[in-house]
């Protein structure tokens, strides 16, 4: 596990945007942990979010010119990356979509800098995968070539069949899927957190249950 993704794992559970107990998922599954990424709702937070991006980032080592974040909840997170890279040295372009088209002033449905070259796309996780179907499609009608999605935490369970919603996406599009921590990730940190040891059990029974 990398520093940063234990650190992040720390920072989430601090923020309680990484909760333990009984949670619903879309799937119809019932989670012992619940990730809400719209947690992190303060300046600090975004700060701090944009760095741990960008630091799972730059150690993929994937090639990239700009950043797109799909409306709503990549807009925040495009930008924070987008300056954590910069207080780095590296200065990249970034834009964001509408969920509908504007008819008037400068028009479409694209904000920000030009869709062009290698677009790295930026969400929070990765569910049906809807939201990268739908960056993708908008990508490629620009003329640009989307090269990488990058997520916070990938929950690394079965889709609808024997494959990941992550694991999917990169089948699909052949494209690589970054996260900055993973359930695996998660599992051992908790192997440090002894005031979380209660709920290792069950997270470890739902693994085995719905893993990859």
């Amino acid at each position: 596990m990398s520093d940063f993704s234990s650190e992040f794992i720390r920072f989430a559970v601090q923020k309680q945007v990484l909760r333990f107990g009984e949670f619903k998922t879309k799937a119809g599954r019932l989670s012992p942990y619940f990730f809400n990424a719209g947690l992190f709702n303060d300046g600090d937070s975004l700060l701090r979010l944009g760095e741990f991006y960008t630091a799972a980032i730059l150690e993929s080592g994937v090639q990239f010119d700009m950043l797109f974040g799909p409306a709503y909840k990549g807009i925040a997170l495009a930008a924070s990356i987008a300056i954590a890279l910069a207080r780095r040295g590296r200065n990249v372009p970034y834009a964001y979509n509408r969920k509908e088209a504007k008819d008037h002033g400068e028009g479409g449905t694209i904000v920000g800098a030009p869709l062009q070259g290698r677009v790295l796309i930026v969400d929070d996780v990765i569910s049906a995968g809807t939201s990268v179907r739908e960056s993708v499609e908008l990508i490629r009608a620009s003329g640009a070539v989307p090269c990488a999605v990058a997520i916070a935490l990938d929950r690394q369970e079965r889709g609808q069949g024997a494959l990941s919603a992550v694991q999917e996406v990169q089948q699909q599009y052949g494209i690589p899927v970054v996260n900055i921590a993973g359930l695996a990730d998660l599992i051992r940190y908790l192997d440090g957190a002894p005031q979380l040891a209660e709920f290792k059990p069950a997270i470890e029974q739902y693994r085995a249950a719905y893993g990859v």
